[in-house]
């Protein structure tokens, strides 16, 4: 390909705009952890039962995951149908939470049963928030692209569900 070819420039500038839509959802996805964390915890000091604290801050962060990836990450995305967008979001997020929950499953239950260094809380946190959160991440961004916050072709002609919004 001659050196002057549009396509590596054109390649470029897909990645530069997929790294700084990665970049915002993972700042969406950071602040949503940390209010998650400090609302489980806040319940959870105020009396509340661990799997309704749970379920109270996960909801709460999800929904705020949503907000942020709609109107910043995602801003320039087709917008249409809020309720069924949020459902789907939070279909997804919870498969999403699946993924994680099945690499923890894999170590403690299955590895572990072989390992039992794999049963341990340190190897808990490595198979389930780290490669679990990872993977589960990795899910999420690319679903949501897909599926939730797809590309306004009415908006961004030549624009399509597999390519990058400029923001």
């Amino acid at each position: 390909m001659p050196p002057n070819s549009p396509r590596p420039a054109g390649m470029r500038a897909r990645l530069r705009s997929l790294a700084r839509e990665a970049s915002k959802f993972g700042a969406v996805g950071a602040v949503a952890f940390g209010v998650d964390l400090i609302i489980f915890n806040l319940l959870l000091n105020a009396g509340s039962e661990t799997l309704s604290a749970k379920t109270i801050s996960t909801v709460i962060a999800t929904t705020l995951a949503f907000i942020g990836n709609r109107f910043w990450t995602w801003r320039d995305g087709a917008h249409t149908h809020l309720a069924r967008q949020y459902t789907t979001f939070f279909v997804l997020n919870a498969i999403g939470l699946g993924i994680a929950l099945a690499c923890l499953a894999i170590s403690h239950y299955g590895l572990g049963h072989f390992w039992p260094a794999l049963r341990s809380q340190a190897a808990d946190n490595v198979a389930g928030q780290l490669v679990g959160t990872a993977i589960g991440t990795i899910f999420r961004f690319w679903s949501y692209r897909k599926f939730v916050f797809r590309a306004d072709t009415d908006r961004n002609p030549g624009m399509t569900s597999s390519s990058p919004t400029l923001s």
